[in-house]
């Protein structure tokens, strides 16, 4: 798309220890016209393409993701701060076997078919938004753009000015795979000025947001105004439920495991765990030396397990509920306030136990390192407060008995309820026993992301 119109820049700092790590042009409203001008001018010719040669570049774009995969796993560490051992499986790992999935899917898919008289053509819905989020950056812009260059739509995408360094990546990466010149274009800028200038362009087609739940309500209320579909996946405040019979061992850690990974910057991670009032204590006990595990490190160490929060803000706004939750009476088991030596953003691996359902760090989404044990009476009490409240992105069930987890689970007002520690996109399956594990996901017609 060219040169940027405006002058600005952001300056991305290492989370670990605050030294610059890059630096990138900070767009403005102009940058973004003449982003989905590109876009919309390039629409025409590469939705006129076969699925079998968008594929071939995709594919090309997989093999050179695959060539610089340490780089990537080094730089989103360097960004976004989550420790390199796990970078280099989620953050690099993950989008390389998206893009060859992609590229799969394109020349594979079949784009027509009749239904007696009728003949039905999936066509590409034209020029996507695309609006990423900071804590798995070149995962979530994966998923959103390889789907649409799959599809044959063209893209402006706006990473978080956060964490944008892998975008540029990827830009150089389809540059060299051969991709048509307009068909991608890349824009940083925040969302007050960048942001709503695309989602309200009318030449925008379609519109896939990945982020908070305020922000996906203020995008949906623009969007309608130029009737443009849109895409959501928002926040999440997940509940692990352990049933009287279930593994507590295994439960307990599987769902520590997953509270904390990328210092609870995760919107699917398992940040309620309820349990039995009578399985109590010995699940603290767990939760406490499991946490123990997760000590605060710098994230080039191939040995730690908790690097820091993304910026100074997270960490504030973490630091805030953890001081709500010791002000609303939960007991802390682990962590807690007391600072981390060194400049980083880091925030202690925190557990409360015996939290009210109603309290605040068991309704908001804290996206950092924090995990509420509840207790409950009996199942119908863990439902209702599995269900109450007000996100249901994901969830997991735990009992020896599959057939009582799953209908637990269906019950669940949530989209995807891992049983028994099945594996999923974020969380490695826990060590093998006779329990049955499985996913279950439930979801309307039109989901996003799926």
């Amino acid at each position: 798309m060219g040169s940027p119109e405006g002058t600005g820049e952001f300056v991305i700092a290492n989370p670990s220890n605050l030294k610059p790590v890059g630096r990138v042009p900070a767009g403005i409203p102009a940058d973004v016209a003449k982003a989905v001008n590109a876009a919309h001018g390039a629409f025409a010719e590469w939705s006129a393409t076969s699925g079998f040669e968008r594929g071939a570049i995709l594919a090309r774009a997989a093999e050179l993701l695959e060539g610089r995969r340490e780089d990537i796993a080094q730089l989103i560490t360097n960004e976004v701060g989550m420790p390199i051992k796990m970078s280099r499986a989620i953050q690099a790992g993950l989008p390389i076997e998206a893009w060859k999935r992609y590229a799969e899917r394109a020349r594979t898919h079949n784009f027509e078919t009749r239904l007696a008289n009728s003949r039905i053509l999936e066509v590409p819905v034209g020029v996507v938004a695309c609006i990423t989020p900071w804590n798995y950056p070149l995962h979530q812009v994966t998923a959103k753009v390889a789907a649409a260059l799959a599809a044959g739509c063209t893209v402006v995408l706006k990473p978080s000015e956060v964490a944008p360094l892998s975008a540029f990546l990827l830009a150089e990466v389809l540059e060299q795979a051969g991709l048509p010149s307009g068909v991608f274009n890349l824009i940083v800028g925040d969302g007050e000025s960048v942001g709503e200038a695309l989602v309200t362009n009318p030449e925008v087609d379609m519109i896939s947001f990945t982020g908070s739940t305020a922000v996906g309500k203020r995008i949906a209320r623009l969007a309608a105004e130029n009737l443009t579909r849109v895409s959501l996946e928002l926040g999440g405040k997940s509940a692990a439920v352990i049933l009287e019979d279930g593994d507590l061992e295994r439960a307990v850690k599987n769902t520590v495991n997953a509270c904390f990974l990328n210092g609870g910057q995760t919107c699917s991670a398992l940040t309620r765990l309820l349990v039995p009032e009578s399985r109590y204590e010995q699940a603290k006990s767990i939760a406490a030396k499991a946490a123990s595990r997760f000590v605060p490190g710098d994230p080039v160490d191939d040995q730690t397990r908790l690097g820091p929060l993304v910026s100074e803000r997270q960490k504030h706004m973490v630091l805030d509920y953890i001081g709500k939750g010791i002000d609303s009476g939960a007991e802390l088991v682990a962590g807690g306030l007391e600072p981390v030596d060194g400049p980083g953003h880091f925030v202690r691996a925190t557990v409360f136990g015996r939290v009210d359902p109603a309290s605040d760090i068991a309704q908001e989404e804290i996206f950092g390192p924090v995990l509420s044990i509840i207790c409950y009476g009996d199942e119908d009490e863990a439902l209702a407060i599995a269900n109450g409240t007000r996100y249901g992105l994901a969830g997991a069930v735990w009992s020896l008995d599959e057939a009582r987890a799953q209908d637990f689970a269906v019950r669940m007002e949530t989209g995807q309820i891992d049983i028994n520690g099945a594996p999923s996109i974020w969380t490695p399956r826990s060590a093998a026993s006779d329990t049955p594990a499985m996913a279950v996901k439930t979801a309307p017609l039109d989901c996003p992301n799926s």
